[in-house]
């Protein structure tokens, strides 16, 4: 199974666990010798078959254990391929707590067992702020677009729209964001979340569409984000292409964004208007522009 970047998810599963067992190190001045000993338990479960793993690991859950402890042993679990294993991480996610449930949820992401995902949205669905979060991770960690584009359709306010976009963005989840753009959700949110995942022609397409003057100048201003050459081309031709001056200042710091400080000194050369220049010169000033010396020698001295 692969990511959608072409990473095979057990590389992401090692990294992910790499970070889990990290923390349990950071644990160390707080966590008692017996802890100590007890996660190294656990960590040797790691070559053990599931029927020597799974009984032990169900009695660390169900055992009077720090939650570092049983974190440690939910990460066993998302590494057996077996029904008991997913059931005992769904039992955790929906009876624990705080960040043992969290970690449940997290963990199945880890998993990436598909009866187990699907059975994250009844959890979602009923889940406070911090759980509905934790389940968005645990669909980026799988790689669950269409899960998370569900959830973004079926928002009942704008946090939550903007929480299942922003994770659609780092997912690079290019098609279900643009399925998601006549949605009526927040315009502000889809944009970032465009110029995230790198999709530079719906950003374009917003860009030149006058209907909502403010998603137009949103969107022109995350072209910076995408920064390539065609990004560029689309700024310079923004600003050339209008007298509308808040149009202007977002191509202008669009290419500051982008550090396309180039096209900025071509539109001051090109420009005889003292006002535009001393915009012009100003977002060249910020940007630290190379040519930055020799415009401030030719303004003070009444050259072009």
């Amino acid at each position: 199974m692969y990511h959608r970047f072409g990473i095979p998810v057990f590389i992401i599963a090692m990294m992910m666990s790499a970070s889990a067992l990290a923390q349990n190190y950071d644990f160390d001045d707080d966590l008692s010798d017996r802890d100590e000993l007890k996660i190294t338990a656990l960590e040797a479960l790691m070559s053990a078959p599931p029927e020597r793993a799974l009984p032990a690991v169900r009695k660390v859950l169900e055992g009077d254990n720090s939650d570092e402890v049983k974190e440690s042993a939910m990460f066993i679990l998302s590494q057996i391929e077996s029904d008991e294993a997913q059931a005992l991480l769904l039992d955790m996610a929906r009876n624990s707590e705080g960040e043992l449930r969290e970690e449940a949820i997290t963990m199945i992401g880890i998993s990436g067992d598909d009866d187990a995902l699907e059975e994250l949205r009844t959890i979602y669905a009923s889940g406070d702020e911090d759980t509905r979060e934790a389940v968005l991770e645990a669909y980026l960690i799988a790689y669950e677009p269409e899960r998370v584009y569900e959830i973004a359709v079926a928002a009942t306010d704008v946090e939550e729209f903007e929480m299942a976009v922003e994770t659609l963005a780092a997912m690079g989840a290019t098609e279900e964001l643009r399925m998601l753009k006549d949605s009526g959700g927040n315009a502000e949110a889809l944009v970032e979340a465009y110029a995230i995942a790198g999709d530079f022609e719906t950003l374009r397409e917003m860009a030149l569409d006058t209907s909502d003057e403010d998603t137009q100048i949103e969107a022109i201003g995350a072209l910076g984000i995408i920064g390539n050459a065609e990004a560029n081309d689309t700024l310079m031709q923004m600003y050339r292409g209008t007298n509308d001056w808040d149009v202007k200042e977002a191509a202008l710091e669009g290419m500051m964004i982008s550090g396309h400080d180039e096209g900025v000194l071509a539109l001051y050369r090109e420009t005889d208007d003292l006002e535009e220049k001393q915009e012009l010169l100003e977002f060249l000033t910020y940007m630290g522009s190379d040519q930055l010396w020799d415009l401030v020698d030719e303004a003070l001295e009444n050259r072009r």
